[in-house]
């Protein structure tokens, strides 16, 4: 990484640029208002885990050169985790595309959520991503790709929805930052090349009875796929949330794609 973030929380206007996002990866002290986000409380999260309480057992450190971990809900779907340099694709945005990111996060990286301006902080930690290491970026606007880069450039995982589906050039300018950098980029959305992509493929609610009755938690099934390490297809049946609000595995079974089918 040639650079770091050290901001706790980036809430941008619509109207972002380059030099607003920039100094954030320069700046060594922030200011008092900036600390106070870091002491924002949100009671947990729902993966059972608080900021600040390090790892999870089971993860490690964040490895210098080794790939991002995953939530372990998401292990046998990513084997071996995020690698570094690559995009994951994890279809339209959804409570996924942030259980992509929280393993990252609670293992101690630095995350940044661009073009999700419906997010809020308390959703981002209630699925396990630490608030004190998170860069939020509402509305990037046309810059989008600038914008990204300079995430990119600064922190270990980018989680983007773009506005549409990214030009060519966009996308390899994108990913010649990634390699650079050794970053990844989680993409809620469209994006050709991509190293792996997980989807939903179907979803079930419970908590409705006939009549009466609230949704208490939803069970789905993701597909995952890929290139290189990850071209081997997998499902995996998954409470996303389940009914403590946690992702967690819905059964115990890991099915190949190719002999389902």
């Amino acid at each position: 990484m040639t650079s770091h973030c050290h901001a706790a929380l980036i809430v941008a206007d619509n109207a972002v640029t380059l030099t607003f996002i920039e100094p954030v990866f320069d700046i060594v002290r922030m200011g008092p208002g900036i600390s106070q986000a870091r002491r924002l409380s949100v009671g947990g999260n729902r993966n059972g885990v608080s900021p600040g309480d390090g790892p999870l057992p089971g993860y490690g450190g964040l490895p210098g050169g080794g790939a991002l971990p995953v939530l372990p809900a998401l292990g046998e779907l990513l084997p071996g985790g995020l690698a570094r340099g690559s995009v994951v694709v994890a279809g339209h945005w959804s409570l996924l595309a942030l259980a992509l990111a929280a393993g990252a996060s609670v293992a101690g990286a630095w995350c940044a959520v661009a073009g999700v301006p419906q997010l809020g902080v308390s959703a981002a930690a209630g699925v396990g991503l630490d608030p004190a290491r998170l860069l939020l970026v509402p509305d990037p606007g046309t810059a989008w790709p600038q914008v990204v880069a300079s995430l990119l450039d600064g922190c270990e995982l980018v989680l983007l929805r773009p506005p549409g589906r990214a030009p060519a050039t966009v996308r390899r300018r994108l990913e010649a930052v990634l390699r650079r950098c050794g970053g990844v980029l989680v993409v809620a959305g469209d994006w050709d090349g991509a190293q792996a992509r997980l989807l939903i493929t179907r979803q079930e609610w419970s908590g409705i009875e006939p009549g009466h009755g609230r949704l208490r938690a939803r069970r789905v099934l993701v597909a995952a796929d890929g290139r290189g390490a990850a071209a081997r297809a997998r499902t995996r049946w998954l409470w996303l949330p389940g009914p403590d609000g946690s992702v967690g595995p819905a059964d115990q079974t890991v099915t190949d794609i190719r002999d389902a089918g």
